[in-house]
């Protein structure tokens, strides 16, 4: 974990408050309301804790929120544009980026959830252990016949460097090993020229992908994927609680260290037992 910015709330952030009572009263005003970015996977729960901490419907809602990767929310927020993000684990390239803007990040650990590998619903394994992961992502499994499925050539689909699923990746499963050249497909680029762009995951009866179980499990739900147990454990609810599962991240709160009080009373209700039931009830897994 980047050693000078992932801050916890009992040593850094908002000394001497106590837990938040369980209410429904608003917190906050359209008015004062933070200006909040997310990850694409945290919209939904972003939303969420507006309209709790507003106490007006989700349909009331018009805030906009980044639709790209999580580089551009770390953007947002070390640029001053946003109060604060929540967002996956911040790049090296993005944590660069905040150094060289003078800016320092307090990222505390707000959510759980399972990192997870997707395959076509066709595909007869149901199972990797993560060594195997690594070897396909390496290149030195190359072909689904070496891991119980058919005689078919792996496809392994990656996601652009800065993504919060990449970044994931690379710490969370790689690790120390070297990943391999991604697919790539041609794009048009900016004045009409074609750039080469990681290809996206298609689906393919011999491909197989990456991404976070809520998205997977809510946002991209489909009856033509599923996903992969890891180790012989499968990607639930109950494994992510539990610490079952063996692929564990976080969804991190993320401010600049020169945050406002309100953003920081923001942080704090979030956290709270209040902040947990609405993240629980959106389908995700508070951190406590």
């Amino acid at each position: 974990m980047k050693k000078f910015i992932v801050l916890f709330l009992s040593l850094l952030l908002i000394t001497g408050c106590s837990k938040a009572e369980i209410s429904k009263e608003p917190i906050f005003t359209l008015e004062n309301y933070p200006k909040v970015d997310a990850s694409l996977a945290i919209h939904p729960l972003v939303d969420a804790i507006a309209a709790d901490f507003l106490a007006i419907p989700e349909t009331d809602l018009t805030f906009e929120y980044t639709q790209t990767r999580s580089s551009e929310v770390y953007h947002n927020l070390i640029d001053g544009k946003v109060d604060v993000i929540f967002a996956a684990e911040i790049s090296d390239e993005d944590e660069q980026y905040a150094k060289e803007q003078g800016v320092e990040l307090n990222i505390i650990p707000a959510t759980s959830s399972a990192f997870v590998f997707i395959v076509n619903s066709e595909n007869p394994v149901n199972d990797l252990s993560i060594k195997e992961v690594q070897q396909i992502y390496t290149g030195e499994i190359t072909d689904w016949s070496q891991v119980g499925g058919k005689n078919s050539p792996i496809i392994a689909y990656q996601r652009p460097t800065g993504s919060g699923s990449q970044t994931a990746m690379l710490s969370l499963v790689m690790k120390d090993k070297k990943i391999a050249i991604p697919p790539t497909e041609q794009v048009q680029g900016e004045m009409g020229e074609l750039i080469n762009a990681v290809a996206e995951y298609d689906n393919a009866e011999n491909a197989i992908g990456y991404s976070y179980f809520y998205y997977v499990n809510t946002m991209y739900k489909r009856d033509t994927i599923k996903m992969l147990a890891i180790d012989g454990v499968k990607p639930s609810i109950e494994t992510i609680k539990s610490g079952e599962y063996p692929i564990y991240t976080n969804g991190f709160i993320v401010i600049r260290s020169d945050a406002d009080e309100n953003t920081k009373k923001w942080v704090e209700a979030v956290l709270s037992e209040r902040g947990s039931n609405i993240i629980e009830e959106a389908g995700y897994v508070p951190v406590n």
